[in-house]
């Protein structure tokens, strides 16, 4: 459905991409990225579907307010974005640190969201897995940035994606490294801080949530999909097997099939078609 109807503009500071027609399904990025991750993806949703998908606060070509950010900051960003657009409820889709921002928005705006689906989120970090966030944030801050991009492709991607699509990869240390890096750095700290802000809130969600990693992501793990799922009165875990963390980007067409089927199965009375 790429390019069908597509309208993209920006609206209080926040670049959107809106396209298609029926109903809505907002996509959320991840730290670091922006909403053109979600090409692939949105090339393989069905056409009925109204995609919103938009540049978080800090990224891409939406406003970058001086930090410290919250979590509420993004909330609110999202909020605003839905009420410009005169959208009252949605099914959501959040990557990464966009998991988080979905959940927040989820628990403070539980009416407004159908459907959830979390991708290769994080969830209840331990110690040494919050020690590493803030240290990758003051290797930011100290002028590491750059040197720490391959590490993160290497994270990011299967061995064998990586060496058949070296033109993907290229995007993505593009992407990377045109980033503003005082507002990476202060959305990252969000991205490190948020899942505890969320852990102990999270049973809160009723609606229907798919909770989905790669088998083998090295930071958003397949102990935490399952923790989080187990903690949601409606949650479900997937665990995509060979996996890494950028599914977006390397399984497009069946993360696509992946978010619609589970949308369909959590839309009452309605039956899912056979693939």
């Amino acid at each position: 459905m790429s390019g069908l109807g597509a309208l993209e503009r920006t609206i209080h500071g926040t670049r959107l991409r809106r396209e298609g027609e029926g109903e809505p399904l907002v996509l959320i990025h991840g730290v670091g990225m922006d909403l053109a991750m979600w090409d692939p993806v949105v090339a393989h949703l069905a056409p009925d579907r109204s995609v919103i998908r938009y540049d978080m606060q800090g990224h891409g070509g939406s406003a970058k307010p001086q930090g410290p950010y919250r979590l509420a900051d993004f909330v609110t960003q999202l909020e605003t974005l839905l009420d410009d657009l005169g959208v009252e409820t949605t099914d959501l889709v959040g990557f990464s640190m966009g998991a988080l921002v979905a959940q927040g928005f989820a628990l403070a705006f539980p009416a407004r969201v159908r459907r959830l689906v979390l991708l290769n989120g994080v969830f209840d970090r331990s110690p040494a897995e919050r020690a590493a966030i803030e240290a990758r944030v003051g290797e930011v801050l100290k002028g590491g940035y750059a040197a720490s991009i391959e590490a993160a492709i290497d994270r990011w991607f299967t061995p064998g994606f990586r060496s058949r699509r070296p033109e993907i990869l290229a995007a993505v240390r593009e992407r990377m490294r045109a980033n503003d890096l005082p507002a990476y750095a202060a959305a990252y700290a969000v991205f490190g801080t948020a899942d505890r802000e969320l852990a102990e809130r999270i049973h809160r969600l009723a609606m229907p949530v798919l909770v989905a990693t790669g088998a083998e992501d090295q930071r958003s793990t397949a102990a935490m999909a399952e923790a989080l799922a187990a903690k949601l009165p409606e949650g479900r875990c997937h665990l995509i097997p060979g996996q890494r963390h950028l599914t977006p980007l390397e399984i497009p067409e069946e993360l696509a099939m992946l978010i619609e089927d589970f949308l369909a199965e959590a839309r009452p009375g309605v039956a899912v078609a056979a693939r």
